[in-house]
């Protein structure tokens, strides 16, 4: 199938780093905002005897860079969602999505059910808050060394990427963008999934309160288990270890389960 933005295929939206087991679970992993395939690297590393691990690659970025930009949630959901349908469902999938990773992972079950497509097993939200809690920002809409600078407060891009302009001037149009889908992000009425969610927060985040992360309960009809790591919005990086040890623990009972079937 073919779209304004290329074929709809696994090989475009997707990256492996690295085989995993045949017969383990399938781990999806979806980057934040200016985020990339290779921000997941480490973690895919750390995840790869144990599932299969694949990242999502966002048009507008490294490999994908000369692809128009989405400044919307529902085009990419919608993608994803027609590439994920078509993977094999014959093992346990698990979406996990940091940031505004985690919206987009959400939206993207919410139509694999419409359409019938697989569920998956459990979604993982890393430094999200729920859909429901609503805050008013417009970052998107900054001048640019204001967004330099608010780039720089959450700590996800390396100093030295903002102080150089030639790579500065690869990463704004592209981050600037999913800012502005994220922020204008609104969900529908009746945004719930039957899918358990885990919900994994920095305790000093400045964009997730324990309260935000919580109202998670309403947009599931099956259970929520909220967890909270030191560290601030990017606290997975610090917590490299300790967030790889979650998700093993959250795969390998996932992966027991299906086995009793």
């Amino acid at each position: 199938m073919s779209t304004d933005h290329g074929t709809l295929s696994a090989e475009l939206w997707l990256r492996r780093f690295q085989p995993g087991p045949p017969d383990g679970p399938r781990l999806v992993l979806f980057p934040h905002a200016g985020g990339a395939a290779s921000f997941f690297i480490p973690l895919a590393k750390a995840m790869a005897p144990v599932a299969e691990v694949l990242a999502v690659q966002y048009p507008g970025r490294q490999d994908r860079r000369l692809e128009p930009l989405h400044t919307s949630i529902a085009p990419l959901a919608d993608a994803l969602a027609e590439v994920i349908s078509g993977l094999p469902d014959d093992r346990p999938l698990v979406l996990f999505g940091h940031s505004m990773g985690a919206i987009v992972a959400f939206e993207v079950i919410r139509r694999l059910a419409a359409a019938g497509g697989p569920r998956p097993a459990l979604l993982v939200v890393s430094g999200r808050r729920a859909p429901s809690a609503q805050r008013d920002e417009a970052y998107h809409l900054l001048p640019e060394a204001a967004f330099v600078a608010e780039m720089a407060t959450l700590g996800g891009t390396d100093p030295r990427v903002l102080a150089e302009p030639e790579l500065l001037e690869l990463i704004l149009p592209p981050t600037r963008a999913d800012y502005q889908a994220i922020e204008t992000y609104v969900p529908d009425a009746d945004a719930v999934i039957s899918t358990p969610v885990v919900a994994l927060i920095g305790d000093t985040d400045p964009r997730v309160t324990t309260a935000e992360a919580q109202l998670w309960h309403r947009h599931t009809t099956a259970s929520l288990d909220l967890r909270q790591f030191p560290g601030g919005h990017f606290y997975l990086v610090e917590r490299h270890a300790a967030v790889a040890d979650t998700l093993a623990q959250l795969l390998a009972a996932l992966s027991t389960e299906h086995r009793t079937f």
